[in-house]
């Protein structure tokens, strides 16, 4: 065999070495000097390490440059010789994917992200909260350690607490926004839990992302079976919390040398950054601030209506924090966002166009399941009477709705009158709004 190779072109010689795997290729180069000389081309490397890595340039897993692919793909093994090769790629394509979103959408949280963990880090965690994290969830810490907070005692700083890589969402006056916390928060989060509101450090849960708005929210991993939970509005100490991610969908969290190990952080990670990469959702702006924002922007959650020229569209997230799974009528609890605006042609009604028309009324029906719970029929909304130019932004609001079952929905009209309502130039028009989901998800954020 090794006359064979060593009698080759460099061409061919070449592209056998590409179809070889990593480790066959270092045995190559140990036949002799010609084949060592060729398995040593980086060119051969750089495609190998961007195969595997994504690496473009060569570069240690700080991403501090290197002078050849052949080192850097040697230091990426050696960094995480302890974890699964088939595990360590999934993670980075999973941070790669998130952080190219955020390098295309939001530069702002991207600049959150920390420098990835240390080993004796993640030991120094173990040991203070006697825990043993998931493979997965250890491997996310050693890419990226969690974000830097918002100084919530510093006024200079009030606009980062809305940069959590998790997003969020506001209706009256909640709102939430959901960071991914560094391993020393973890730590200080989890045992102020434990000390002052009475969660049991039996539970081998911790606490890993928390939102930093008015609103408090807190998913804690389950380090022995590896799911998230989100925690209800109940008290910590009656443990009611609910799982974010599918059961059947978690395995092999311990072990080292299973199939396809995944925990629910990883999936919950790989579940967003699909969310985020499909325009499910987006970043939306409020006043001088932007957010990643939980209301979904495209169909089947999100509908869209047109009447007259004014178009509503609308959609729903499920809302943990305020949800009480043991209270018969309050058991989940939905937020809808509502976004009207008049289209660039104004409002047409019979023929006619105005330049502009003002809501009135709004009629709301509520289901659970199919059931009829609620019927509102009332003035305004949010207490204003929203008045639309065409082509301006949308007004948008949000409100909420609880529900005694996981699936409901949402759908009714509003009443607007040509004009003003202070100088109507017609009657009143119904601009309608196609039923929306109120869905308790498979992923919850």
């Amino acid at each position: 065999m090794e006359k064979e190779l060593d009698g080759l072109g460099y061409l061919p010689l070449r592209i056998i070495l590409s179809k070889l795997s990593p480790s066959d290729i270092i045995k190559v180069s140990c036949a002799n000097k010609r084949l060592r000389g060729s398995a040593s081309d980086d060119s051969l490397w750089a495609q190998i390490c961007y195969q595997e890595l994504q690496l473009s340039t060569p570069q240690d897993d700080h991403g501090n440059p290197l002078p050849c692919f052949m080192l850097a793909y040697q230091l990426w093994r050696e960094a995480f010789s302890m974890y699964p090769w088939p595990l360590v790629k999934r993670v980075k394509r999973c941070w790669d994917k998130l952080k190219k979103w955020f390098n295309n959408n939001f530069l702002e949280a991207e600049a959150t992200l920390r420098r990835g963990a240390s080993e004796s880090d993640i030991e120094q965690l173990q040991t203070l909260l006697k825990v043993k994290l998931p493979l997965p969830t250890r491997l996310l810490y050693r890419f990226h350690d969690g974000q830097e907070l918002p100084d919530k005692m510093n006024p200079k700083t009030a606009s980062s607490s809305w940069l959590g890589i998790i997003g969020g969402y506001s209706f009256y006056q909640n709102s939430v926004n959901v960071y991914l916390l560094p391993l020393h928060q973890v730590i200080a989060k989890t045992r102020y839990v434990i000390r002052y509101l009475g969660f049991s450090s039996r539970s081998k849960c911790i606490i890993v992302a928390s939102s930093f708005a008015s609103s408090r929210k807190l998913f804690f991993l389950n380090c022995t079976n590896g799911q998230l939970f989100v925690g209800t509005r109940k008290p910590l100490t009656d443990n009611e919390m609910i799982p974010c991610v599918p059961n059947t969908l978690i395995r092999s969290v311990h072990d080292l040398y299973g199939e396809e190990q995944q925990d629910a952080m990883l999936l919950w990670l790989e579940e967003h950054g699909r969310r985020l990469e499909n325009g499910i959702i987006k970043v939306r702006k409020e006043g001088d601030d932007r957010s990643i924002n939980l209301f979904p922007e495209v169909p089947p959650l999100c509908v869209t209506t047109v009447t007259n020229g004014v178009q509503v569209r609308a959609s729903a997230v499920f809302v943990p924090e305020f949800s009480d799974v043991l209270d018969e009528a309050e058991k989940f609890m939905f937020a809808y966002s509502i976004r009207m605006s008049l289209l660039p042609e104004g409002c047409v009604i019979n023929g006619m166009t105005f330049g502009s028309c003002q809501l009135n009324r709004r009629h709301w029906i509520i289901r659970a399941d199919e059931e009829v719970v609620s019927s509102v029929d009332d003035e305004a909304v949010i207490g204003k009477f929203p008045l639309l130019h065409p082509g301006e932004g949308e007004f948008v609001y949000q409100s909420c709705s609880p529900l005694p079952s996981p699936s409901g929905s949402v759908e009714g009209h509003f009443t607007f009158v040509p004009g003003r309502l202070a100088d109507p130039r017609g009657g009143p028009f119904k601009v309608q709004v196609a039923r929306f989901p109120l869905e308790m998800p498979d992923y919850v954020f």
